[in-house]
């Protein structure tokens, strides 16, 4: 390619920009019609990706197709694909164009959405999504809340809340309460917000991997008793490890009862609620004073677009409003309007606009029968694991989530340990899907989230045949162990 003139702007011609524009455009059709002929992750090329640190600061600039080329091979090259359908790990991540567009969109338009005066339209649509949230969960009319980047900050912001209604600042003696299952997005968060690690006060989950309500009620007494303040309780709508739910009603009640605040970390499970299956297992979540929530999950968003919602609106603005001299002139009296107000962030992206077209252009029904799907595979899987008649189901399916572990024929416990522990690695290596470990009570285990609506019960059915292929091949490499006794 000949070298073009020097820029002397930062602007593209009108055909230039078109031309940028249907390259990208044919580049993720080219990438969604192809994914699932993929691999699930690629062979890295480590001395390729070291060679990228020490590409000197440009001075000049190049034409854009070796720039987009340049993109193409050092990153999407090199990616996992979390939204592939054979992808299992972790919490996988299926987007859906409709939202990548509206990505574009809000970022093309560069759509300022903080103050309303400066984008009146797009703080209605944000209001009203968050609305239709509220709706989804069964949240009063007051209820509100703000977009953000994603679980964690949800987190931090609905816990920052937390703080200052119930402590009104003062954090000395607060204790908060969690279950060991709690994700670290919680732990991080409290650290963030001043408190000392004991103040986070993690319970032993129960059999079931959930917060146990009676060693609950009696930390909360013995707390109370010690001269401490409990003030919050913070439950789980879906754990990332077993999808476990927290006895959300009985939560509710005990917090009634004691005055405290509770905030469910909902980022992975709370949209199941738009399901038979995950309402029933989410009854009580309508009770609650504050949830997170990472719409780029079980919603299909892309990353990242998660939400903070609190049983008062009233309480956001309490918690974050500041009115510098040079924003005076842009507040508004009556109802908050500024979203700049109901959260840490002044410029913020236009991350509702996504959702929101997801909604018009999808609809709820739709939405709903794609999270029903991730049910019905993971249902499917624990079937198939148990008809192998070699893996132990540690947690059924519940959430779109399942753990297990391989059972040797000999039934010796170190060699489960090692074939289990090794077989993420193996997973990788093949490439056709991918499963993640975890641990549970001190036990390695394998576990597939199957939330990605585009897995096919072939999927499925593929996956746990390659896993008890490699299982087996590991089992006889590893099979020199004595039996444990």
């Amino acid at each position: 390619m000949s070298a073009e003139p020097q820029r002397k702007s930062l602007q593209l011609s009108r055909e230039e920009m078109r031309e940028f524009g249907y390259r990208v455009i044919d580049m993720l059709l080219d990438y969604y019609d192809e994914r699932a002929n993929k691999p699930v992750a690629e062979t890295l090329d480590f001395e390729a990706l070291d060679a990228i640190l020490r590409e000197p600061l440009p001075r000049e600039g190049m034409p854009w197709p070796e720039a987009l080329a340049q993109f193409e091979r050092q990153v999407v090259d090199s990616s996992n694909r979390v939204d592939h359908p054979r992808f299992f790990a972790y919490i996988p991540l299926a987007n859906n164009f409709v939202s990548v567009m509206a990505d574009s969109l809000a970022a093309g338009y560069n759509i300022f959405n903080a103050v309303w005066l400066q984008g009146p339209g797009a703080a209605q649509i944000e209001r009203l999504t968050v609305d239709w949230l509220r709706q989804i969960f069964g949240l009063p009319a007051e209820a509100g809340g703000t977009f953000v980047s994603g679980g964690s900050a949800a987190n931090l912001t609905a816990l920052a809340v937390a703080r200052e209604a119930q402590l009104s600042g003062e954090l000395r003696d607060a204790v908060a309460y969690c279950s060991d299952q709690i994700h670290f997005a919680v732990s991080r968060g409290m650290r963030i917000l001043g408190f000392a690690p004991e103040q986070l006060r993690k319970l032993p989950s129960d059999d079931h991997f959930r917060l146990p309500l009676a060693p609950l009620t009696e930390a909360i007494a013995a707390d109370r008793a010690a001269g401490k303040r409990p003030f919050c309780v913070i439950a789980s709508a879906g754990t990332t490890n077993t999808g476990a739910v927290d006895p959300l009603a009985a939560l509710a009640d005990l917090c009634a009862t004691e005055e405290l605040w509770l905030h469910v970390d909902g980022a992975y499970g709370a949209p199941a609620a738009l399901t038979e299956k995950g309402n029933l297992a989410l009854k009580g979540l309508g009770r609650v004073d504050s949830l997170a929530l990472d719409a780029h999950k079980w919603l299909f968003q892309p990353i990242e677009c998660g939400v903070a919602l609190v049983r008062d609106r009233r309480w956001l603005p309490r918690t974050f409003k500041e009115t510098p001299e040079y924003l005076k002139d842009i507040q508004i009296e009556g109802e908050e309007l500024n979203f700049m107000d109901q959260g840490i962030q002044l410029t913020r992206q236009f991350r509702a606009l996504k959702l929101w077209m997801s909604f018009k252009v999808f609809g709820l029904d739709a939405i709903s029968e794609a999270i029903a799907a991730g049910f019905e595979n993971a249902e499917l899987a624990e079937r198939l694991l148990r008809e192998t008649g070699c893996w132990e189901i540690v947690t059924p399916a519940q959430m779109a989530i399942l753990t297990f572990r391989y059972q040797p024929a000999n039934g010796d416990e170190a060699l489960a340990d090692r074939v289990t522990q090794d077989l993420v690695g193996r997973m990788l290596d093949d490439g056709y899907a991918f499963a993640s470990g975890t641990q549970l009570r001190g036990k390695p285990v394998m576990r597939m989230c199957c939330n990605n609506p585009r897995t096919t019960p072939d999927d499925i059915e593929k996956t746990i045949q390659l896993m008890t292929r490699l299982a087996a091949a590991l089992e006889a490499e590893h099979g020199g162990l004595p039996a444990s006794k």
